[in-house]
């Protein structure tokens, strides 16, 4: 039975290295590698902003003609997550860093412009004193004046610093708050007083308009007494609607009025007068109450009621049949 993991490996007697056929690749074969955006960039296509940390499916492949103390340059290339440009950047050995080449803008480089800057100065002034004696000594004058200033200005800060610390800050606090209050005050006057003129001026508008407003209307009418009803004017009322009689009223009648039979009777005149004559010449044992209905009878009128009638005309019919 074999190993499962074969860790020896045979090798033939007749075995000869040399005669492996090598694997002749070129040099400037790119390889796909994952890597990470090592800087914050800008896409020039698009203007899409790609941060430090973002991850790519790069391509790798070794810069041809060019290297630092024998270490070799990479180029990569990645694309714009936004328009798919291809944006290229390498390797920077010389300063640590990488190089922005094509498709895109590295951001937040001003430091690094800075020490570049500064790098070069010193560089070009390391060149210049190399080869010139006086310049070294123009060099070294300028230090020493620049040198004498700074210990100027230092010397001034801490004598300043001196004065500043006997000052006392809890009475320039005190006086600070007691100048506030008092500017807090002052507004505070102004505004009541502007707020006391407005008031005023509104006052003497609405006393201008009242009296604008008295003087165009009409003056008013004097009071009227309030009329006494007379005494008579009850006889000149209306007469009053007739109340609406009942079922019952109209079959039987009703009380206290006068009946529905009055218009039926008649008097006769001649029987009338007769009687009240006799009742005036011939007084009776019953003399006073005949008198009495005669007169009752004599003063009849239009309006009475039927019973009255009736009753002087069965007056009138026994003292006819008396006679």
């Amino acid at each position: 039975m074999s190993e499962r993991k074969v860790l020896n490996k045979y090798y033939p007697p007749d075995f000869d290295p040399s005669k492996i056929p090598k694997l002749k690749l070129p040099k400037d074969r790119q390889y796909v590698v994952r890597l990470m955006a090592p800087f914050n960039m800008r896409c020039k296509t698009c203007g899409e902003y790609i941060y430090k940390g973002k991850k790519f499916n790069a391509r790798k492949e070794t810069v041809q003609n060019e290297a630092y103390l024998g270490l070799p340059i990479f180029r990569f290339y990645i694309k714009c997550t936004r328009c798919l440009a291809e944006i290229t950047f390498k390797t920077d050995p010389e300063n640590t860093d990488y190089t922005m080449e094509h498709g895109a803008t590295r951001n937040f480089q001003a430091e690094k412009l800075l020490e570049e800057e500064e790098k070069r100065v010193q560089k070009e002034r390391e060149d210049e004193e190399l080869n010139n004696p006086m310049k070294v000594l123009e060099n070294r004058t300028k230090d020493s004046k620049l040198e004498m200033e700074v210990l100027e200005n230092l010397q001034e800060l801490k004598d300043l610093n001196q004065r500043q610390a006997h000052v006392d800050f809890e009475a320039m606090l005190r006086q600070h708050r007691l100048s506030e209050e008092e500017r807090q005050k002052q507004e505070q006057e102004e505004d009541e007083r502007e707020t006391a003129a407005l008031v005023e001026e509104a006052r003497k508008r609405r006393l201008l308009e009242d009296s604008d407003s008295e003087e165009d209307a009409p003056a008013p009418a004097p009071p009227r007494l309030a009329l006494r009803p007379k005494p008579t004017a009850i006889l000149d009322e209306a007469p009053k609607a007739k109340k609406k009689a009942e079922s019952w009223e109209r079959s039987v009648g009703t009380l206290g009025s006068r009946p529905q039979l009055s218009g039926l009777v008649v008097v006769k005149k001649a029987d009338l007068g007769r009687s009240t004559q006799q009742g005036q010449v011939s007084p009776t044992p019953q003399g006073p109450a005949r008198s009495g209905k005669a007169a009752d009878s004599a003063a009849w009128t239009p309006g009475a009621s039927s019973l009255s009638q009736l009753g002087a005309y069965s007056d009138s019919e026994d003292s006819s049949g008396s006679n």
